[in-house]
């Protein structure tokens, strides 16, 4: 296939992958509380004194915007756009092999993190996960409606991040999929440029379905807003700490981020909260999922991070 990554310049990301540049946003919100659909069947049995309280993070429930838009022709659009992607990535020697050690190593963290997924959306039980590895020096991951997920070697290679660093990233970006985020957005952009007065119309599509159809193309330029960064870092560490990666290193994530800024944000956080902001906002919720840390299996295997361009 060629050389994955070129060493005499910058891989010329592909324009589809440069729209993307952090489509999937990340900001999040922190308060007020999300239904554990996993165990409400169970708890509805029992009296209302012995119902217990979920262990983890405290989200919002997610926004009723989202329900405008439907949820398969969003994943349906994002497979086609990610496909899309990894054969530009390709045509362009960019796009690591399945036997590359850090895409390797991608894979290996998100099938411990993937079964955590699915109490957040039980959609997520049905999506058909990807991961791939993008030869470009930009700072910057994402993870598409319907589980499809992208690194960037830079971001591994530039910040020499740890298996657990990796794992913040990695939930942080899946978080962004679970709660919709992007379903959301759309959702909330329909209802503005087609007015309240069609929205029963929306829920039942009819004619209204292609113009939601043709805003497939936004997932490549979709931005989330502060709220949804913050709920994405609070469920990502949470994801990571029940799949065995140590919490803690969404503090060292985003203060070896904020080493790198050098005065500009990489546009991996250029829209973000601040990292002083989000660092705070993670170290509150330390002690909410550090007990599931230390009870979650631990990875077997260490890998490390790349120490060249070539990985």
């Amino acid at each position: 296939m060629g050389p994955f990554f070129r060493t005499d310049a910058d891989v010329a990301v592909p324009a589809l992958v440069q729209a993307q540049r952090h489509a999937r946003g990340c900001r999040c919100a922190l308060h007020g509380r999300r239904l554990f659909t996993g165990g409400l069947v169970a708890a509805a049995a029992l009296p209302a004194a012995t119902a217990f309280a979920r262990e983890g993070v405290d989200v919002g429930p997610r926004s009723s915007f989202s329900k405008l838009v439907s949820a398969d022709q969003i994943e349906q659009a994002a497979a086609a756009q990610y496909q899309q992607m990894r054969q530009q990535a390709r045509q362009q020697r960019a796009l690591a092999g399945d036997d590359h050690p850090q895409l390797v190593r991608l894979r290996t963290i998100a099938k411990r993190i993937i079964p955590h997924t699915y109490e957040w959306n039980p959609r997520a039980q049905g999506w058909s996960w990807e991961v791939s590895l993008i030869g470009s020096k930009e700072l910057n991951a994402f993870c598409m409606p319907g589980g499809k997920i992208a690194f960037y070697y830079g971001i591994l290679q530039q910040l020499q991040l740890n298996d657990d660093e990796v794992a913040m990233i990695m939930g942080h970006e899946a978080a962004h999929a679970l709660r919709e985020h992007a379903r959301e957005r759309m959702g909330k952009t329909a209802a503005t440029k087609i007015g309240a007065g069609l929205l029963s119309q929306l829920l039942g599509l009819g004619n209204t379905g292609d113009a939601l159809l043709n805003m497939g193309g936004q997932l490549l330029t979709l931005r989330f807003s502060r709220e949804d960064e913050s709920e994405a870092d609070l469920i990502g560490i949470e994801l990571a700490a029940r799949a065995g990666y140590d919490p803690y290193a969404g503090v060292t994530l985003w203060q070896k981020m904020g080493a790198a800024s050098k005065g500009a944000p990489p546009q991996f956080i250029s829209t973000h909260p601040s990292g002083p902001t989000r660092i705070r906002d993670i170290e509150a919720n330390l002690p909410k999922v550090q007990p599931l840390y230390q009870r979650a299996e631990k990875p077997a295997q260490k890998f490390g991070a790349p120490t060249s361009l070539k990985g």
